[in-house]
């Protein structure tokens, strides 16, 4: 499970396991373009490799920077158990600035996992269901593109986070999938305390990638006077038929599902 290797779009996605082998690289990709675009690990920590003929900067174990070597271990532990085993889930990224307070949050990156099919939990907006027999490569290869370079703009427009932050990675599964024992290797039970955001939240859904059998959503949440730079061309607020260019500015925080930490 090499984080380190390029995404590469096969001509179709017939089975499961080549959608989530898919799906998997390219939150190796969303994860590694967010950290460096917001400057949480140094240069030396990360490659850069293609998607496509778009240019991306990957994460790799860097022994002079743990953070990034940890993430990375995360990443690779996690990830083959919980998409092999359940496919169903949340992972959220948190960033936080006193690292005795993790539960008071400065920024927050969501990547939600669901099944296109009529799996155990189809539960995303019937408003636009469509037949998901016609999902295509080309449209995976598209919307995997278009999210990335959304991710781009999205973190070259945000002000910067403070000098010294935290990352924390939270998993979060459904209980009627999951086993309430099942811990992924790397993670610990959470206590679910609650989270404090620092600041005012602004939720933005950045995008989503479907394949005929997975659906990957991109969420950030992030502090309000961080966005004074964003250009108001590429946002929209509320419910509407979002053209190809524009984040979406949610009121308020729409995850309120079932999950477990």
């Amino acid at each position: 499970s090499n984080f380190q290797s390029a995404v590469v779009f096969p001509n179709k996605i017939s089975t499961e396991q080549q959608s989530l082998m898919l799906v998997k690289r390219l939150l190796a990709v969303a994860v590694s373009c967010i950290t460096y675009l917001r400057g949480i690990f140094p240069e030396s920590a990360y490659g850069t490799r293609y998607m496509d003929d778009v240019c991306v900067k990957i994460l790799r174990e860097d022994k002079n920077c743990p953070g990034s070597t940890q993430l990375v271990k995360w990443y690779v532990n996690y990830t083959y158990v919980q998409f092999l085993l359940f496919p169903l889930f949340t992972l959220k990224m948190q960033v936080y600035t006193h690292p005795e307070d993790p539960q008071t949050i400065t920024e927050c990156y969501h990547f939600k996992f669901k099944y296109t099919h009529n799996g155990p939990l189809l539960d995303f907006s019937s408003k636009n269901k469509r037949n998901d027999s016609t999902i295509t490569c080309a449209d995976t290869k598209k919307a995997s593109i278009l999210l990335i370079r959304k991710i781009y703009v999205l973190m070259q427009n945000l002000s910067p986070l403070p000098d010294d932050v935290c990352l924390t990675m939270k998993l979060f599964y459904y209980d009627d999938v999951t086993p309430s024992d099942y811990q992924p290797p790397g993670f610990k039970e959470g206590e679910c305390e609650g989270m404090i955001f620092e600041g005012e939240p602004m939720y933005l859904n950045v995008g989503e990638v479907p394949t005929p059998f997975h659906m990957l959503k991109v969420k950030v949440t992030t502090e309000k006077q961080r966005m004074e730079n964003v250009d108001k061309s590429i946002l929209k607020h509320g419910e509407t038929n979002v053209p190809l260019q524009v984040l979406r500015v949610d009121r308020d925080d729409p995850e309120g599902e079932n999950q477990d930490m």
